[in-house]
């Protein structure tokens, strides 16, 4: 049930509550879910916990009663009988560094709001909440119910959506606003694996240690490397070429134990797409190759995996993966994960795959050429499966349908590099929430969202609850 007089009607109601969607979020941005030891009760520690009770305080000022499960998820009703399943997450990864506004803290300059999550994805999650608001408020309850689904795992692999979907069912047509306008339909498939190694480290210019990235789905923009028996001057030297050579700065500390430390500053991004981002840690690996260092294992080391991860590449070609087909684009590596300690080398890689990937275009490659660097898999990494939904299906095509009649722009489905909820659902599909053209910082600093933009999801969202339930 749709028409123009009851799309201007929500559209109306809407546009009064942009106080009242800002005051809420802001409740949501000042509480810290990203995840954090378990605690009894609280599997994503206490952070996760405190997001679910915030936002079952706001769904009751709202007349919605919440279920919660277990605190992996919180679940609320309109209507009976739901059809439709909205699915948002409430956790945020680290703030990192180089914010100019504090992260857990909404900042409203204008249109603007800043804040940890404020597009990725509380935002959205309260945008689903107010289109459900504007329906009951203008046309009543609907026909068939909505559901909307609010989880506190997503960032860390959606444990959450595992442990909800085991207690409850899961409906005909599933959206998330967790993504990007107008509509992915096709969600790479993901290859995630940990390789370790020891290596001897003898000789009296050595690399003590070395620090990169703790998470294989974010580009690192710091890293810091600390050697021994190297010259101060040699190593101003190195660092003054090797910026040169990768754009990423480099600062030197020398210590009175004749050591010194190298610090790396690049530019983050999301796994997702790692060429925008600048790797901090591959940089600082170029640069040790630049130093008189002792040619023992851990330094045959590091000149393999600068090899196999050279600075500034993202498509897997030196790891003879590189591949890419017409639905999907072309398949991306990041070098996300990397430490040196004892002798003992971690390294961690998040590739994003075209749903015509396979092990034997992926997983083997890999597995080859890191075992001929003396690395292990830790543990039997499985590679996850591309999630794709026809763009001719009848879900598809009438959110299609309603990005357009609002926007005015050609609706088309995309493919991305991320996962969201969907991606283990049949069916499901991301609807927004990033308009194109719009770089929001998500997982990098000062994150923001527009207001008005925040309203217009919530426009469109209340459109396809209209259409499909109403």
């Amino acid at each position: 049930m749709t028409d123009k007089l009851h799309t201007e009607q929500l559209n109306a109601y809407l546009d009064g509550q942009g106080a009242a969607i800002t005051a809420d979020l802001r409740t949501l941005v000042e509480v810290n879910s990203v995840r954090s030891a378990p605690l009894p009760g609280k599997p994503f520690g206490e952070g996760g916990a405190a997001a679910l009770t915030a936002a079952e305080t706001i769904a009751a000022a709202h007349g919605y009663k919440a279920v919660n499960y277990d605190n992996y998820a919180l679940e609320l009703d309109m209507g009976d009988a739901p059809d439709l399943l909205l699915l948002a997450h409430l956790d945020v990864v680290e703030a990192g560094d180089g914010w100019t506004k504090p992260p857990f803290r909404l900042t409203v300059e204008g249109d603007t709001l800043y804040g940890r999550g404020t597009t990725d994805d509380k935002g959205p999650a309260l945008a689903c909440l107010y289109a459900m608001d504007a329906c009951k408020a203008v046309l009543g309850m609907p026909k068939t119910g909505v559901r909307l689904v609010l989880g506190s795992g997503e960032e860390t692999g959606s444990e959450d959506m595992e442990h909800y979907f085991s207690k409850r069912p899961k409906l005909p047509y599933t959206l998330s606003p967790d993504a990007d306008y107008p509509l992915i339909n096709l969600e790479k498939g993901r290859f995630v694996p940990t390789f370790t190694k020891t290596a001897a480290n003898d000789g009296d210019a050595v690399l003590v240690s070395f620090t990169g990235g703790k998470t294989a789905n974010i580009v690192p923009a710091k890293a810091r490397a600390r050697v021994k028996g190297v010259k101060t001057e040699t190593l101003q030297t190195a660092a003054k070429d090797a910026r040169a050579e990768t754009g990423v700065d480099f600062t030197v500390e020398t210590r009175g134990d004749g050591t010194a430390e190298i610090f790396a500053v690049g530019v983050g991004a999301h796994a997702a797409s790692p060429e925008k981002g600048n790797n901090a840690q591959t940089a600082l690996l170029s640069l040790l190759l630049r130093l008189p260092l002792t040619e023992n294992e851990t330094f045959k080391t590091l000149r393999a995996l600068a090899l196999l991860f050279p600075h500034g590449e993202t498509d897997g070609k030196s790891m003879g993966v590189k591949q890419a087909d017409a639905l999907s684009g072309a398949l991306t590596l990041n070098f996300g994960v990397f430490s040196f300690e004892n002798g003992v080398f971690t390294c961690g890689i998040d590739i994003r795959s075209p749903i015509s990937a396979a092990e034997d275009t992926v997983k083997a490659p890999i597995a080859k050429k890191m075992t001929a660097a003396g690395f292990a898999f830790e543990g039997d990494p499985e590679m996850r499966p591309a999630h794709y939904v026809p763009a001719d299906s009848p879900l598809v095509q009438t959110l299609l349908r309603v990005y357009e009649d609002h926007t005015g722009q050609k609706g088309e489905c995309l493919a991305i590099g991320g996962g969201t909820y969907v991606h283990d659902v049949e069916g499901g599909v991301a609807f927004g929430v990033e308009f194109p053209g719009t770089d929001y910082r998500i997982h990098g600093a000062d994150e923001f969202t527009r207001l008005s933009e925040l309203l217009a999801t919530a426009k469109m969202y209340a459109d396809v609850i209209a259409r499909l339930c109403y």
